[in-house]
C-alpha cells in the first residue's frame, strides 16, 4: 500500500512538472519571455506560488529546461554519414536537414523563443546553444572532409567555410518558413533545396 501510494504521488508530481513545463511555454510564446513574470506563469498554471517553486526555483529554469529538452531531441536527429550506406552522402545529409527542420517546425513557439530571445538571457542557455552550434558544424566538417576523401567533394574547399555556410543557409530557412511562417513547410523540400544549393550552387 506505502509503495502504491509513493508511486501514484511521483505520478502526480511529474504530470504537475509537465504541466506548468507546458503552461509555461505557451504563455512565454504569447507575451514573450522577457514581459513574462512568475506571477504570469503562477497564474495561466493555476498552482500556488510556493507549489511553482517546489518545481522551478525561477523563469529561466523553466526555459533551460524546455531549451535542454529540445536540444535532446535536436541530436536525437543528427546521426553521422555512412559512406557504406545505400543512400549517397547527399541523401544522408538531406536526411538529417529534413529531421531537424521537422523537429524546429513541430516546435514552433521554442523555436520562435529561442531566435527571437534566447541569445543573451542566461550564461547556462548560451553555453548549451553555442554547444549545439559546434556539434552541428563538427557534424558538417566531417561530412565534407568524407566527402572529398571519396573525391564527391573539391579538395581544395574549407572545411569550416562551407560548413559555416551550410548552418547559414539552414538558421535562414528556420528563420523565414519557422519563426516569421505562420503555415507548414514540406521540411525535406527545403532540406533537398539548401543542400543541392550548397553542392551546386545555380548553375543550370
Amino acid at each position: 500500500m506505502a509503495d502504491g501510494r509513493v508511486l501514484r504521488a511521483e505520478r502526480v508530481r511529474e504530470r504537475r512538472r509537465k504541466d506548468i513545463l507546458a503552461t509555461s511555454l505557451r504563455v512565454f510564446s504569447e507575451q514573450g519571455y522577457w514581459n513574462t513574470s512568475i506571477t504570469d506563469l503562477v497564474r495561466a498554471a493555476g498552482v500556488a506560488r510556493g507549489t511553482f517553486y517546489l518545481y522551478f526555483e525561477s523563469k529561466s529554469s523553466i526555459f533551460l529546461e524546455l531549451l535542454t529538452n529540445l536540444l535532446s531531441t535536436l541530436r536525437g536527429a543528427v546521426s553521422g554519414v555512412d559512406p557504406s550506406h545505400d543512400d549517397s552522402l547527399e541523401e544522408q545529409v538531406v536526411a538529417v536537414v529534413t529531421r531537424v527542420f521537422e523537429t524546429l517546425q513541430q516546435n514552433r513557439p521554442l523555436t520562435r523563443i529561442v531566435f527571437r530571445e534566447a541569445v543573451g538571457l542566461d550564461a547556462e542557455v548560451d553555453a548549451q546553444l553555442d554547444a549545439f552550434n559546434r556539434e552541428l558544424r563538427g557534424y558538417l566538417e566531417n561530412t565534407i572532409a568524407i566527402g572529398q576523401a571519396m573525391g564527391w567533394l573539391r579538395e581544395e574547399m574549407d572545411r569550416s567555410i562551407m560548413a559555416t555556410s551550410v548552418l547559414g543557409a539552414v538558421r535562414e530557412a528556420v528563420l523565414v518558413y519557422v519563426v516569421r511562417g505562420k503555415e507548414e513547410v514540406e521540411a525535406r523540400k527545403v532540406a533537398e533545396q539548401i543542400v543541392a544549393f550548397s553542392l551546386r550552387g545555380m548553375t543550370a
